[in-house]
């Protein structure tokens, strides 16, 4: 089989606020899960993300703070830059949307559009404050959601319904500077004609069976309803210059065009760095290639039918494969948010947590078909219960009785059982079940099969008792944790993905080589010495989190 192109594409934080655990299950673990199982399979995984600095959210912190934006910017870029590396997220590149590179792409990307027809330079009215005397960006609104009511919706979408508005659409709209109720003022901007693209990005959703039901969805409701053109600038001073100098000075592009344009960017950034600068165009225009776009459930719009608006104009670059947007993480029923103070930050969790087990915690109740509530003690018992009794201990307690008991190597196995060779051949077959989930994004149903195979090998020690037989029959005791030993090796490469951190450190104890890792049970030689023997995880004693 030939390698496989894989783009992994990642939401773009707003460098604005500490990302919580919601952010972390949202989009990012289950990218980094995703792409670790592809550099497995030798596919060729470019996985890119980067912060958002020109989001509203950065100037309305900063206006608060009586900072600059790009103070905002850099304490917490570096924030999330820490997060990620404490977790394990496995990034060939994350970059900022701050960069030149990135200016330029978009400047690219507005002009091509420009060229197509597909921008237009309008006059509308849009909303003032009086007080302020400035123009107000969505989030510098605040007010009644026109679609279910929701009295603290933001002026570029409601948190409650989801629905992407315009400052415009809010009812009894309000100033989140001054508190003034803003008035309407006439100015000049570019709108993106996404009415012109709603007969193709509906024949081309339609053809997206396999997406989550929920996104295709919402994307293909969304051309139903009709599509409105929106505006692509903003009088604002904050963003990527506009390329064409007839709107007059005090305007920018604004974010939500030019932040999805970042995963072009990026990979374009990343090709810059490697001996050849066009190495992006295998992501991007070999037809073979695949993209699958990690975001949360409020990003769909965004990411299945604005950012496939822009591609299809631009006609050389290719659409997303899939978008397996996952729903949200609540905490006691709240959506987590940065904004809102919701849900702690991932660094406060990686001071207190071991990194796989935060990770394990978060990959078995990602919120891929609907919203899941997490708590500090459901996490902890999904810790204790689960990775610590089912995994950590099974590999603790093989490896102790082997190196007690065969001079501290791996046992022989002259003789084997059907009993043994069933348990294999379940490992085996896991293989491709689990394969088969993670390739179809279904992150969470891989973790819990990997899980189920973990608990047959506890099924079959408790039936075999090799503990008892090591003195009545050593030859079948050896053969007993030899095959143990050996389904453990498999599970830790089942769990790669999952669990970075530990997996390699069964293999080290196993003195299986990482040479080489492949999708496939490791082989172990008989009479090699095992590595030194460690516990894989700290049981929680409850009070971590208090």
């Amino acid at each position: 089989m030939s390698t496989r192109h894989i783009l992994v594409a990642v939401a773009w934080p707003y460098a604005s606020g500490s990302r919580h655990l919601g952010h972390l299950a949202g989009a990012y673990l289950p990218a980094d899960i995703f792409a670790r199982y592809h550099r497995i399979r030798g596919n060729a995984v470019l996985m890119v993300s980067g912060s958002d600095v020109h989001g509203t959210p950065i100037t309305v912190r900063a206006d608060a703070e009586g900072v600059a934006p790009q103070v905002i910017v850099d304490r917490y870029h570096a924030e999330i830059v820490a997060a990620w590396e404490a977790v394990g997220i496995s990034w060939d590149l994350y970059t900022t949307t701050g960069t030149e590179n990135h200016h330029r792409v978009t400047q690219e990307m507005f002009l091509a559009l420009l060229e197509k027809g597909l921008l237009e330079k309008r006059t509308t009215d849009q909303l003032y404050d009086p007080e302020a005397k400035r123009f107000l960006p969505d989030r510098y609104v605040e007010g009644t959601c026109p679609h279910c009511g929701y009295e603290n919706a933001r002026g570029d979408q409601c948190d409650n319904c989801g629905r992407t508005l315009d400052p415009t659409d809010l009812i009894s709209p309000r100033s989140t500077i001054s508190g003034a109720t803003p008035e309407y003022r006439s100015t000049e901007h570019y709108f993106l004609l996404l009415s012109k693209q709603a007969a193709a990005l509906k024949e081309w959703l339609e053809s997206k069976t396999t997406w989550r039901r929920h996104v295709r969805n919402w994307a293909l409701g969304m051309i139903e309803e009709g599509l409105p053109d929106r505006a692509i600038t903003r009088d604002i001073e904050w963003g990527v210059e506009v390329p064409v100098d007839d709107l007059g000075p005090g305007k920018r592009i604004y974010v939500w065009f030019d932040a999805v344009i970042g995963y072009l960017s990026a990979a374009k950034e990343w090709a810059s760095s490697t001996n050849d600068p066009d190495a992006w165009e295998e992501w991007w225009t070999d037809p073979e290639a695949e993209s699958y776009y990690f975001v949360g459930k409020d990003n769909i719009p965004f990411h299945t039918v604005i950012w496939p608006a822009m591609l299809l104009g631009h006609g050389d670059l290719n659409l997303p494969t899939n978008v397996p947007a996952n729903q949200y993480v609540t905490f006691g029923s709240e959506k987590a948010s940065a904004s809102r103070g919701v849900g702690r930050s991932i660094g406060w969790y990686a001071e207190r947590l071991e990194p796989d087990a935060i990770r394990y915690a978060l990959g078995s109740v990602l919120p891929e078909q609907n919203d899941t509530d997490l708590s500090d003690s459901e996490l902890i018992r999904r810790v204790n219960e689960e990775l610590v009794a089912t995994w950590g201990n099974l590999v603790n307690r093989v490896l102790n009785l082997t190196h007690r008991n065969f001079d501290g190597k791996t046992p022989p196995t002259p003789r084997s059982t059907p009993d043994d060779e069933a348990l294999l051949s379940a490992v085996d077959g896991a293989f491709d079940d689990v394969a088969s989930f993670i390739e179809s994004v279904e992150l969470r149903a891989g973790l819990r099969r990997i899980m189920e195979t973990a608990a047959a090998v506890n099924v079959y020690l408790n039936a075999e008792e090799p503990w008892k037989m090591v003195k009545d029959d050593p030859e079948r005791a050896g053969s007993i944790l030899s095959t143990a030993l050996s389904a453990i090796a498999g599970i830790s490469v089942l769990l790669e993905p999952y669990l970075p951190f530990t997996s390699p450190l069964v293999r080290e104890m196993l003195a299986v080589s990482e040479d080489g890792l492949v999708w496939a049970r490791p082989g172990l030689t008989a009479s090699t010495p095992l590595g030194e023997i460690h516990p894989l995880f700290e049981k929680l004693m409850g009070d971590e989190l208090d």
